[in-house]
């Protein structure tokens, strides 16, 4: 029995919900699994079935779609249980990359395994996985989501990430970017990050290096499609902010700005009490002067 025909004995047997990641951009980054499962499903539950149906066009599937986002999530359930007390076997799809994921869903896989059936998840395509890969940072690491637009609420996303020993990774809207990484970068302009956007697509390209270099690249060209951003947890980030606090400051040193000016600016742009910075610019002139 072939690999394809064993994967059709399986589907045939089992009344399940299947959870499958659909490709982030690249059309061919589906996995032969998801394409026998979305093959073979008798119903499949999508965001946007426009989305769906150009996946599907690609590899000659066709398949009977219902649309199932984030506002008709909790009306699809009962549906989707009485589907599958028929027997049926249900794929949920998103519009890219794998489901529940910042994206619909999550009710759903509760309820039906609450309900008894089966849950199954196939692996594939996720844009906070791929984004992190290539950061260069090592783990653990934490999932954000999107960062909110309210101010206030900004703020505090923000400072909880700095203050993280864990590395983040968060979803940006291109138009938000900028100003995102701008209070960012007020607080900590030495902090590692790397921004990703149009992963896996023809314009792919990651920025990455301190928080105000990354700044300063994205306010001078116009950011399109989905942008991933990574930031280095605090373990790492505290070294790399007091390096770059040191260069700024035997920079203005050499300039001849007196003490308590640099260490004002400094204790704004990065949030650092100014009498830590007082001592150790004291410290860096003294230095400077032997």
């Amino acid at each position: 029995m072939g690999l394809k025909e064993e994967c059709r004995e399986i589907l045939s047997a089992h009344a399940a919900l299947y959870v499958v990641p659909t490709p982030i951009g690249n059309l061919r980054d589906v996995t032969l699994r998801a394409l026998d499962v979305l093959g073979q499903a008798d119903l499949v539950l999508c965001e946007d079935t426009r989305r769906t149906r150009k996946l599907f066009a690609r590899y000659g599937i066709s398949r009977p779609l219902v649309s199932c986002e984030r506002f008709s999530e909790a009306r699809r359930i009962d549906y989707v249980l009485s589907r599958l007390e028929e027997g049926s076997r249900v794929a949920l799809v998103s519009d890219a990359g794998t489901p529940t994921v910042s994206d619909p869903g999550s009710r759903l896989v509760r309820q039906v395994r609450n309900a008894g059936f089966p849950v199954v998840v196939l692996p594939g395509p996720s844009a906070v996985v791929t984004a992190f890969a290539a950061s260069g940072i090592e783990g653990p690491f934490r999932f954000m989501g999107f960062a909110p637009r309210k101010k206030a609420e900004l703020d505090a996303f923000i400072a909880g990430i700095l203050s993280s020993i864990e590395s983040t990774v968060f979803y940006e809207s291109p138009r938000r970017t900028a100003a995102t990484l701008g209070v960012l970068a007020a607080r900590d302009p030495g902090r590692y990050v790397c921004v990703g956007r149009e992963i896996t697509k023809i314009h792919e390209e990651y920025i990455a290096g301190c928080a105000i270099h990354v700044l300063q690249r994205l306010s001078r060209v116009e950011v399109k499609g989905e942008v991933t951003v990574v930031v280095e947890g605090s373990s790492h980030g505290q070294a790399s902010t007091s390096k770059s606090v040191d260069t700024a400051a035997r920079r203005l040193v050499r300039l001849g700005v007196p003490v308590r000016e640099v260490s004002a600016v400094l204790s704004e742009l990065t949030g650092i009490p100014r009498n830590d910075i007082y001592r150790a610019v004291l410290a860096i002139r003294a230095e400077e002067r032997s």
